[in-house]
This record gives structure tokens, sequence and C-alpha cells, in this order.
């Protein structure tokens, strides 16, 4: 009897430990998923970034890619809502704006920007200096822009130059989510060809959910053959490429203070209430 009496209280003692280990081992990824989903950015104070990788797309504009802490790590940035970018300008002075990222918290282990580097940007100069093993503050999430699956049943995007990104990034994270059947339609304004950014990525967009994402181009010097809008947005063009004022319906704009002015005239003009524009 005392020999099956120790059997018993040996049992149960092997048992208690495995439970106790699981409850452990469940504990543990309970905190790595926490940490996990929380992401990498502090809304308070700046956070640095190193720069692993930097391609040059034109003349004035590249993508730099950079590293998060660890290989499943996530930026932890909301669709739609942006960073703030810290650096110093051409005489030394700090500057700090505002970017978009391209990728989403889907692409785990980094973050990716795509740069337009102008003449005279302050921050511009900033990237332009940038090389490889380089370190980015970083500061986020910013933005009051909150996007929540199915709150619009189609969205207008008016995007100019590099404020295509915020328009990419929202555009990116309905289209691959499979329950999310909010339509797109996209006018993004440049002055030339080149100036197109992200062109290749858009058509891949375009041509994978061809009745969800529509996109139509506007240039004020196109080539010689050239299918797309010329010169500057017109009433027409918002008329003829983006969903009409009604219930569902929001649009988005982000762009030049000009093209910005232009476009708010226009919408009012069209017939959209102020509860359904946004801007950037």
């Amino acid at each position: 009897m005392d020999f099956l009496g120790q059997e018993s209280f040996d049992t149960q003692i092997i048992f208690g430990v495995a439970v106790a280990l699981l409850a452990i081992g469940a504990a543990v990824v309970y905190l790595k998923t926490t940490k996990k989903s929380k992401g990498c950015l502090d809304p308070e104070n700046f956070k640095e970034f190193k720069l692993v990788k930097r391609t040059q797309l034109s003349h004035n504009v590249a993508k730099f890619t950079f590293e998060l802490p660890t290989s499943t790590s996530v930026l932890g940035l909301p669709i739609g809502q942006h960073i703030s970018c810290r650096g110093k300008d051409g005489q030394g002075e700090e500057v700090i704006k505002p970017y978009t990222p391209t990728t989403l918290d889907s692409d785990v282990g980094i973050f990716e920007l795509v740069i337009k580097m102008y003449p005279q940007g302050r921050m511009s100069h900033h990237f332009r200096e940038m090389s490889v093993g380089d370190y980015l503050a970083v500061k986020g999430p910013k933005g009051r822009f909150r996007y929540q699956p199915g709150q619009v049943r189609a969205f207008g995007m008016l995007a100019g130059g590099s404020g295509i990104t915020p328009m990419f990034q929202v555009a990116r994270a309905i289209l691959e989510s499979p329950n999310d059947k909010t339509k797109l339609h996209l006018i993004y304004a440049n002055v030339t060809y080149e100036d197109i950014l992200l062109k290749e990525e858009l058509e891949g967009l375009a041509t994978t959910y061809p009745d969800q994402f529509k996109v139509y181009y506007v240039l004020n010097q196109p080539p010689e053959v050239w299918d797309g809008g010329v010169g500057f947005v017109s009433k027409e063009m918002i008329q003829n490429h983006l969903p009409a004022p009604g219930p569902g319906v929001q649009i988005l704009r982000c762009g030049p203070p000009p093209m910005n002015k232009a476009m708010a005239a226009h919408l009012e003009a069209l017939g959209y209430s102020p509860d359904m524009l946004f801007q950037f």
C-alpha cells in the first residue's frame, strides 16, 4: 500500500510540474505576441532604426529599407497614419518631417520609405546624405486618419507627387485583406512620366485586383504617346474617375498645397459634403 501511495504521489508531482511548464510556456508566447503586436514605435520619443538597404529608383527618388530590432518585429503603424522623421539640413539645423512607409505590419522585420529628394528640401538633404549603416530617428504613430475595414463602400483618392504614399499604404491594406471589399479609385497627378512614384507597384495592384482598384494618371508634361490625363486634375476627371457623392463614399487627398486647395474647390462644386472629405 505504501508503494502504491508513493507511486500515486510521484504521478501527481509529475503532472503538476507538466502543468506548470505548460503555463510558463503559454505566458512566454503571450508576452512575445503582446510585444510583437505593440510594435516598435514610440509616440513620445524618437527611436533610431538602422538603414540596411538603399535603392535608387530615379535621379531624385530612392527607397530606404530600415531594420527593426528582430526579424519578427513590426513597426506598429495603424493604416493611414504616418511617422515623424528627424534629421539635419544642409546648415546642420534639426528638421522634422512626416512620412508614410510603403510597408505594412505584414512586412515583418523591416519598414521602407520611398523618398523624393527635392533640391531645396531640408529633410531631402538628410536622406541624400544617408548611407547603409546610418540610423534614422523616428517617432509615431501620428495622424488623424483611422481606418476600419468596411467603414466605407468606396474610397476616391486624389494624390500628387509624393502624396501617393499614404494612398498606397491604405490601398495595400485593403486589397491584401480577403474580407475587405472596399472599392478604390485613384487619380494620381505628376509633372512628367518619370515623376510617377511606385508605378510598378500600383500597376501590380491594378492587375491583381481589377474589379476593386482603378488608377488614372494625370501629367502636366506627358510623353508623345500617352493615354492618361493631361494638365491639372479637373472637375471632369473627378466626375469620370472617382465615385460620385453619396452614402458610404469618402474622398482622400494628399499632394502639394496648391493641388489640395484646387481639389477642395472642385469637390465642393461637385457636391461632396465635408464629412465625405479627408486630407492627409
